[in-house]
């Protein structure tokens, strides 16, 4: 049976029946009251018979409280929940995965994590490893040695516990590796054998603050000076604000430094909104890549501050192409603790003259206080406008127009933008207003963090809006299943041109290049015939389903009803049905 909760921002409780009281428990109550004592929130799942036994005491010995339970519909929308809901409260949740095979469902999402540096915590099961109690057949496919290492290569830490009170160690452990900087994903894997076993009393329960991640590093004296005469004796420097916090003093740091050094701003729309957009510094709209104005900017720089910027050497060749770097590079990042030999996501290796190996967070402070005032007058930064929306067609300029018009005084979080949206279509002012991508540019994520973050943002006042790609939509549309259930308000609105519209501008070039037909570059791309109906998926899970939309002037219209759903408690999705084609730069 359901039972709302009345505090404000709760969700639907799916209450169980209280259990009697017992002085016996079982590994799976030590477990369990472990998470509980680490204040995880939420615990995002698929059902699986591995991990029955630590199921039965989130129910009935915790009550399915703290952690409360959140069912997917699909192993890869649990981890992708907890991922959104880290994006958007800076709080760590967990997900658990049903054996070999839940593992392998979800192994995208948690290289998205991974890459994305969200601490998720991801509880794991297998079959007895000992074979003499496995049940024939389902136990051994659900068995297998070593499962940590299908993905090993991108989680910061990987434990099979042999014991209860070790299982109640590991998870102190990964809970700590995970939230220290930089953060990512960890795995604990727990024998059904360990979750089944009788216990007697409960052990003692560990003084989980004394296990806690540490606080921010802080770079040391000597490199913050040499920072700071740096950036106070340039001429042009120039701010590259990328992955930092969501927390308002770090944003307000940020300004505060811009504006004391007269300091040109540049963000990535890959990443999280870092700087206000229509600030008078913020040199160019946020792109996928710098566009030609960024780019000149930072080649005519003389320091360049990088602050944790996602491919920092990747962007200094854009900017100088073949010849060599002369700015003075700041490098602030922790980035590279994280770095492995299997994937390539730490990108390039760039060049620096004082590196401050800590949190962007922790080093603005420090460079405000010790950077000297400059005075020299800033050149107006110039305000392109991207291409004007069509009046015959819907566009991805006509949506963000409907949307600007539609939230028009209104706190909108963006969890999500489509690939070919401009960076000029709408301003972020507040470290909430767009939380950024997957980490991976895979597809298939943006329904499960959207709901990720709006069960972060409920109760906040604030709108959480992923604006979509079709193929991300299908991928992970279930995911609208769970919202409906706990009444987790979002609105999803899907830019829907009934393509892998991406793929088919590599075709084109590869037939041009090779001198073929690129008219053929449709075929194997193209999602219709038959018409997928995505408002009536919405409306199948319990959701509003609005469209298709395919007139301009519905489209504010179709807007307006979906945030009105979404401020009454309700899941919307806005099928809008625009014309293939890409508006951003880069």
């Amino acid at each position: 049976m359901n039972a709302k909760q009345n505090r404000p921002g709760a969700i639907v409780h799916d209450t169980p029946v209280r259990a009697r009281e017992s002085a016996e428990f079982w590994g799976s109550d030590a477990i369990a009251a472990v998470l509980r004592e680490l204040d995880i929130p939420y615990i995002a799942l698929n059902p699986g018979a591995s991990y029955r036994g630590l199921h039965d005491s989130l129910v009935n010995y915790l009550g399915n409280r703290s952690p409360q339970m959140l069912l997917a519909i699909h192993d890869e929308h649990a981890v992708a929940i907890a991922h959104g809901y880290w994006k958007a409260a800076g709080r760590m949740m967990a997900a658990a995965l049903h054996a070999n095979v839940g593992l392998m469902h979800a192994i995208m999402p948690v290289f998205n994590a991974w890459c994305d540096r969200a601490p998720v915590l991801v509880l794991g099961a297998t079959g007895p490893w000992d074979a003499a109690k496995r049940r024939p057949w389902i136990d051994w496919i659900h068995t297998c040695a070593d499962q940590g290492a299908l993905i090993r290569n991108f989680t910061k830490w990987d434990n099979q516990p042999g014991s209860v009170v070790a299982a109640m160690e590991a998870l102190l452990r990964a809970s700590q590796i995970a939230q220290t900087a930089p953060r990512g994903p960890v795995y604990v894997n727990l024998d059904i054998t360990l979750q089944e076993e009788r216990l007697g009393p409960m052990p003692a329960l560990p003084e989980v603050a004394r296990f806690a991640a540490p606080a921010a590093v802080r770079p040391d004296i000597e490199s913050v000076a040499a920072a700071a005469r740096l950036l106070s004796g340039a001429k042009n420097p120039v701010m590259l604000a990328g992955r930092c916090s969501r927390g308002l003093e770090g944003w307000k740091a940020r300004v505060a430094l811009a504006e004391k050094l007269k300091m040109r701003v540049l963000t990535n729309i890959k990443v999280a909104a870092a700087f206000p957009t229509d600030h008078p510094l913020h040199a160019a709209p946020p792109a996928t890549q710098p566009g030609a104005d960024a780019r000149g900017l930072i080649a005519s720089a003389d320091v360049v501050l990088a602050l944790d910027w996602l491919d920092l050497a990747g962007t200094l060749k854009q900017a100088y192409g073949a010849k060599p770097v002369s700015a003075k590079v700041i490098q602030v990042s922790c980035d590279a603790h994280s770095h492995r030999g299997w994937s390539m996501d730490y990108q390039g290796l760039p060049p620096y003259d004082v590196y401050l190996m800590c949190e962007p967070e922790a080093a603005v402070p420090m460079l405000l206080e010790a950077a000297k005032t400059r005075t020299a007058g800033v050149p107006e930064a110039p305000r392109p406008q991207p291409p004007a929306a069509r009046a015959d067609a819907v566009s991805l300029r006509g949506i963000a127009e409907a949307l600007n018009a539609a939230t028009r005084g209104i706190d909108v979080c963006l969890t999500r933008l489509p690939l070919g949206w401009n960076g000029a279509y709408r301003h972020f002012r507040h470290t909430l207003d767009y939380i950024g991508y997957d980490g991976v540019a895979g597809i298939g994520s943006g329904p499960g963090i959207t709901v990720g973050a709006a069960l972060a943002l409920k109760g906040t006042g604030r709108i959480p809006v992923g604006v979509l790609g079709d193929g991300d939509f299908l991928m992970a549309n279930t995911t609208i299943w769970t919202a409906a259930h706990y009444q987790i308000p979002c609105l999803m609105i899907v830019c829907n041109n009934r393509s892998f519209f991406n793929d088919e501008l590599h075709q084109e070039r590869v037939a041009i290049a090779r001198g073929r037909p690129p008219e053929n570059r449709w075929i194997g791309q193209r999602i219709g015939d038959p018409d997928i109906d995505l408002a009536a998926m919405a409306r199948a899970q319990g959701a509003t389903g609005i469209g298709p939309v395919t007139r301009v002037a519905d489209l504010q219209p179709a807007i307006e009803q979906g945030i009105e759903t979404v401020s009454k408690g309700g899941v919307c999705v806005v099928d809008a049905r625009v014309l293939p084609g890409y508006d951003a730069e880069g």
